[in-house]
C-alpha cells in the first residue's frame, strides 16, 4: 500500500478499531489482511486500482471490498510459473450483501 501512496499504520489485531473492522467483514469474505482506507474496510489482496476507484466514486451503502481467499495473480500473490487464478473483488454492505466490483482473468 506504501508503494502506492497510502499512508500505513500496523494496528495490534487485538486493538477495538481492528476487531470492530473485522467483524464487519462476512466470514465468507475474510482473508488474511483487513486494512481501513478512509473509513472503507478493505479484505485481502484487493488490487489498489479499486481502492482508487471505491474512493472516488464512493458508492451509496458500501462499507468495504474483499478479495476472499488468496487468489494467484491478485497483488502479492504473483507466482512465477504458475498461471493467474480468476478472481471478483466484492463490495459488501453492513448487512453483508454483496456485489462484484470488479473481475480479473475472465
Amino acid at each position: 500500500m506504501e508503494q502506492n501512496g497510502f499512508p500505513v499504520t500496523a494496528k495490534d489485531f487485538n486493538s477495538r478499531a481492528a476487531e470492530q473492522a473485522v467483524s464487519q467483514v462476512p466470514a465468507a469474505l475474510q482473508s488474511c489482511h483487513t486494512a481501513i482506507v478512509d473509513g472503507y474496510i478493505i479484505e485481502g489482496h484487493v488490487p489498489v486500482a479499486d481502492i482508487n476507484r471505491l474512493l472516488a466514486e464512493r458508492p451509496a451503502g458500501i462499507i468495504g471490498l474483499a478479495v476472499p481467499g488468496m487468489p494467484v495473480g491478485s497483488p502479492g500473490m504473483e507466482v512465477a510459473g504458475q498461471p493467474n487464478q480468476p478472481y471478483d473483488v466484492l463490495a459488501f454492505d453492513v448487512n453483508g450483501a454483496t456485489t462484484i466490483f470488479a473481475t480479473y482473468g475472465r
